[in-house]
This record gives C-alpha cells, structure tokens and sequence, in this order.
C-alpha cells in the first residue's frame, strides 16, 4: 500500500554528554577549531542557506512534539545524501515526521507498507504490456519519489529488502537490463518496530551498512505527551499540515548548495586519524563481533561535517565526532553473543570506545 504527498542539528547543550544528539535550535557558535583551521565568514549566500538549514528543525517542530534527536539526523541525513533507519514502537509520529519534513521541503513523499507477500517490483516498477501500443513498458515504483518511507522494512523477505540497495548506493533502478536514475534529492526513510519479532526478518549487515543513521523515536515524557494531546483538543490534524502554518522553508536548489558546503567542510589530518581509531576500536572490543568498517569510518566523517556546518563551522573537531558517533555506528556492530546474554547494550559500548580513543589536542 502506498500513499502520495506533494512535497536539524543542534548544538549540545552546555552539560551534555558527548556523543549524543540533543534537540532545539541550531546554534552558530561553537569551541574553537584546531589551531590554523578556517574561521572567515563565508559569503551571504552560503550564511542565507545555512541559516534557512537551520531553521529547517524548528519548521518539522509544528507538526511533530519532541523526537529531537530523530528530527536532528533526518536533517544530517539530507545534508549528507544518506539514508535513516527509525526505530520506534507504533503511534510515536514516524510517519508524520517524514510527512512534516516533505511539507519543510516542498518534494514528493511515497510511503510503502512492507508486507510479506511484497515483491521487489512492488517497490522498483515493472514492465507491463500496454494495449494501445502492443509493447511492454515500463510503470515506475514508488521508489521514484524523493521521499520514500520504508514503513516496517522488516516485515518483507530479504529478496524484496535487497530491492532497494540499488537504490540506495547507486540512485538508480535497474529492471529488464535498463537502468533508470532517481529523483534528486532521494533519501530512504525505514521504520522498523524494535519490540514485536513475529513475521519479521532481520535486516542483512549490507543492508544495515547503507543507512547513514539510525534513530531512535522512544515514546514521550509526560509533558510532551500532554502537549500532543492538547494540539489534537485544539483540533489539530495529522492531514492538514498547513492548517499548522507547516510550509516549505529549503527549497531544492538551496538544498543542493547546503549538500556542497558540507562537502567543502575542513578535516584536519588529526581529526581523520581519531575517526580512523574510534572505528578500529570497536574491531578490537571484546564485546562486539562485529566492528565498524571503512563505510562506516567514511559514514561518521560525513556526519561529523554535517553537524559542523549545522553549528556554524567549516571545520570539524572531535567533539562533532562524539557528538555523531551514537546514531552513526550503532547499526553497524554487532554484540557478542554472551554480550547479549549480559544485556549490554550497544550505546555504552561506543561509549566506552570513545573514552578509550585518546583525543587529539
């Protein structure tokens, strides 16, 4: 099942923990960079886009209450040109929150219920026979949209999963020998349900690997709850966005120019060689099977920018690596098997990595 419709990284906060992603506005202030980095303002184009960036978090914020962090790594995943895996049980506004996203941007959102009997053409296209002109042609899938919402990945077999790899690494579907490029930007959203098991298959690690992110929506505290239900008291509609004052504030191009910024953000010799040990790290902890390889390595360091050009810098320091580290390589490790048994947890095993990485001055 399908539906159609028409189309943030914060500073942390004084006192926060390292390595993890906080919610509220963009801040353009921010420690000092390593010593000879650049800090010259950039011209009043780039400072206009980084600035309707910026703003970008606070626009979703009038559809969806809370869910910070998770609205914080759909803006790094824009700005990176990657991919989100949300995790959250149902009714915490997944949905809406890529919906309200859509509306910030202005582009096409499809949302794809994954179900079991789902076929791979059911999300890339087939060929079909046309009457009128007695040949096959090809009807495109939702996976041609700019937005997609992977609703329940899991709950489709590996066959129908490893449809959308194509998509997301090279852009592009490829049916009957004849490739077909994607809209741009693309970005995969996926939700999978982290409490119910039955009917589900597990993600393959390829699959996993092709997430820029992954973010956890929990449920909300007490007053944020309390705040949701008084929106909908006061008529609030889940389908009527702009009755909100939800209207686009990024529009593609300036999108574009924000993608490129990001990707001219400066990474000194001494911050690329603590990301390269943060990662290694984690292949030599006794509680992981599994360790972050050289995607993921690449994967922080983009993040990592992104977060830097977010807060008003075009440099990174390590404190941006901490910062992206959680919701960046924790889909990529695997627990040990008596690790499981203990409930350890994969966040306070990347934060024992991070502490143990010395930290270049």
């Amino acid at each position: 099942m399908t539906d159609t419709t028409p189309g943030a990284a914060p500073a942390p906060e004084p006192g926060s923990t390292p390595g993890r992603v906080s919610g509220g506005n963009f801040d353009s202030t921010s420690d000092s960079g390593p010593r000879g980095a650049s800090t010259a303002p950039q011209d009043a184009v780039d400072q206009d886009t980084r600035a309707h960036l910026q703003s970008l978090s606070t626009e979703i914020h009038k559809g969806v209450v809370g869910q910070d962090a998770a609205v914080t790594s759909l803006v790094v995943a824009l700005l990176c040109r990657g991919h989100v895996l949300l995790e959250g049980v149902p009714g915490v506004a997944k949905t809406l929150l890529v919906r309200s996203l859509a509306a910030a941007l202005d582009v096409r959102m499809r949302r794809v219920q994954f179900t079991p009997d789902m076929m791979p053409g059911d999300i890339t296209g087939s060929l079909i026979y046309d009457n009128t002109t007695s040949d096959l042609v090809f009807r495109e899938g939702p996976v041609f949209t700019n937005l997609l919402l992977a609703d329940e990945i899991n709950r489709t077999p590996p066959k129908t999963q490893s449809a959308l790899l194509e998509a997301m690494e090279e852009r592009q579907v490829t049916v009957d020998g004849a490739s077909r490029p994607l809209p741009d930007p693309f970005l995969v959203i996926a939700t999978q349900n982290p409490i119910e098991f039955d009917g589900t298959y597990t993600l393959p690690e390829a699959q996993l690997d092709r997430f820029l992110l992954k973010a956890v929506m929990p449920l909300p505290d007490r007053d944020v709850e309390i705040d949701v239900l008084r929106r909908h008291a006061d008529g609030f509609d889940t389908t009527d966005l702009a009755a909100m004052g939800l209207g686009p504030v990024v529009d593609v191009p300036s999108l574009h120019r924000a993608q490129q910024d990001v990707s001219q953000v400066v990474a000194e010799d001494p911050v690329v060689q603590y990301i390269v040990d943060v990662c290694r790290a984690t292949r030599h902890s006794p509680s992981l099977s599994l360790g972050v390889s050289p995607r993921g390595a690449i994967a922080l360091l983009r993040t990592a920018r992104a977060w830097a050009y977010l807060t008003g810098r075009d440099f990174i320091t390590p404190d941006d690596v901490k910062t992206m580290a959680p919701a960046t390589l924790s889909h990529r490790v695997r627990l040990t098997t008596e690790s499981e048994l203990e409930g350890t947890q994969v966040e306070s095993v990347l934060a024992a990595t991070l502490a143990s990485v010395p930290v270049p001055r």
